[in-house]
């Protein structure tokens, strides 16, 4: 038995037992998650600078700031999210107890990613454990010293059975997912989704993919440029750009665009000051591979502000370019990088067609006066998620489910949708032995009063309130008599 079998299977046993059935030891691992984090916070943002430069309240306020409040969320709301739910019934169910019973998956994986390494498996985890479920956690290689940590700390916090850490590269990925799982979270680009979901086919596991795009920022001549700049400067360069939905491009007629580029350095000069390499809340790019890339995709641009880089420490300035063709290699493929290119529409009618005419993205964002202009974007386009007026603040909003569409991915988590991902809901009748005379309608042999009598049983259709629940439970009593008179 080789090692990623060992590593389910007893994940698998574990499971079995029912431990993490108990909505008392979900309690307690959820206690423990957030004692690791907030015991091991200075390691954690110390593994997570070590990545990706990033200073300790940028990586606070990115990783950690919003898993207590899932945690907390979590854990007040755990009794009743994992409630049975009643339903509505009819009158042939009136006598009977119906409900929605949210139960555990079973083994699930959940594969994080490299930009926000802590926070894009701690949030997964947090609905996992909620909902039952024993989870293998596989980080991503790229962002080491977080992989590396969280393989350290779990184990300390959480049931080792229960919860196992799987580190390394392609192989041991391509490896894990050799096998069995009753559901897989994986977060990352499109490429390697396609790869986790042909894999999880065999077994018809169900998937979450949260992938990526390219997210359009839409901004209207009717708009404060200088707050709709500031915002779009900070959602674009936080994290040097390594943001899944941060604004990919922007999209604005002729006339603003070079008062968008003034408005955009103008808060670049805010945040960063005169030497933006010397700033300490300005991340750098994960590793050479990437810079590599990012370069490749602004050659032959106009760049209208930006452009420095260097290679030693992969460093890219935030960047402006202008006058963007459509058809250029930078508006290809999702930038994931400090690179904010502007193209060019008359009007917002050019501005949906140009959006539709691409795969669906992971955000949309719209700036304008007009809510009415918002709102008709929103209904003439598709994508994950849409945030009028800002960016990114949408994925912030737990009571929001966070997902994608279409080549953006698929399902989504956060808050409550996390314990619903993780969960079958199943649905339950329990009935009694009695009355049996209403069931004549469904048994041989058949006929047309029969059918008249299911029709007022399945059809029939009450107000609501205390009236017609008195009504319906009249009626099913005298329906129930008359049943018993005529068919027996």
């Amino acid at each position: 038995m080789d090692r990623m079998q060992q590593v389910v299977g007893r994940a698998r046993a574990a499971f079995n037992s029912g431990r993490s059935r108990a909505l008392e030891f979900r309690m307690q691992q959820l206690k423990a998650l957030k004692q690791m984090v907030q015991e091991k916070e200075k390691v954690i943002l110390a593994a997570i600078r070590a990545d990706l430069h990033k200073s300790e309240p940028n990586a606070y306020c990115h990783e950690i700031l919003s898993l207590l409040g899932e945690l907390a969320l979590a854990m007040d709301k755990l009794k009743s999210w994992a409630a049975p739910q009643p339903v509505k019934k009819n009158l042939l169910t009136m006598r009977d107890e119906a409900y929605v019973f949210p139960e555990p998956l079973g083994v699930v994986l959940i594969i994080g990613a490299w930009n926000y390494p802590f926070a894009l498996i701690i949030q997964p985890l947090i609905g996992a454990i909620a909902a039952g479920n024993a989870v293998v956690v596989k980080p991503s290689e790229i962002s080491w010293n977080t992989s590396q940590l969280l393989a350290d700390l779990l184990p300390q916090y959480l049931d080792q059975e229960l919860y196992p850490v799987v580190t390394g590269g392609v192989s041991e990925t391509t490896e894990l997912l050799t096998q069995r799982f009753d559901h897989i979270l994986y977060t990352g680009n499109s490429t390697v989704g396609k790869i986790v979901m042909a894999a999880a086919a065999k077994y018809l596991t169900p998937v979450t993919l949260e992938l990526g795009g390219k997210s359009p920022c839409y901004i209207d001549t009717d708009c404060d440029l200088a707050v709709a700049c500031r915002r779009i400067t900070w959602g674009k360069y936080m994290n040097c750009g390594q943001t899944c939905i941060a604004p990919d491009y922007i999209l604005c007629n002729p006339s603003i665009q070079s008062s968008v580029v003034e408005n955009i350095k103008a808060a670049l000069q805010e945040f960063y000051g005169e030497d933006v390499k010397s700033s300490p809340d300005y991340e750098r790019i994960i590793n050479k591979r990437h810079f590599r890339r990012i370069l490749g995709l602004m050659e032959g641009q106009t760049i209208a502000h930006g452009g420095e880089v260097d290679e030693a420490s992969c460093f890219i300035a935030p960047t402006i370019l202008t006058d963007v063709s459509p058809e250029s290699k930078v508006m290809e493929e999702e930038i994931f990088g400090p690179v904010l290119p502007i193209v060019t529409v008359n009007n917002v009618d050019e501005a949906i067609e140009f959006i539709n005419r691409r795969e669906k993205p992971l955000a949309l964002y719209v700036f304008s006066n007009s809510k009415k202009l918002i709102k008709r974007v929103i209904s003439e386009t598709s994508s994950g998620g849409v945030t009028g007026n800002d960016v990114i603040m949408h994925y912030l909003l737990s009571t929001l489910p966070f997902g994608g569409v279409g080549k953006s991915g698929m399902g989504a988590y956060h808050g409550k949708h996390s314990f619903e991902t993780f969960s079958h809901h199943r649905s339950c009748l329990i009935k009694d032995l009695k009355m049996e005379s209403t069931n004549k309608l469904r048994y041989p042999p058949g006929s047309l009063k029969k059918v008249n009598w299911a029709k007022f049983f399945l059809l029939k259709r009450f107000n609501r309130g205390r009236v017609g629940l008195v009504v319906l439970v009249l009626l099913g009593i005298v329906a129930a008599l008359v049943l018993k008179t005529v068919y027996y």
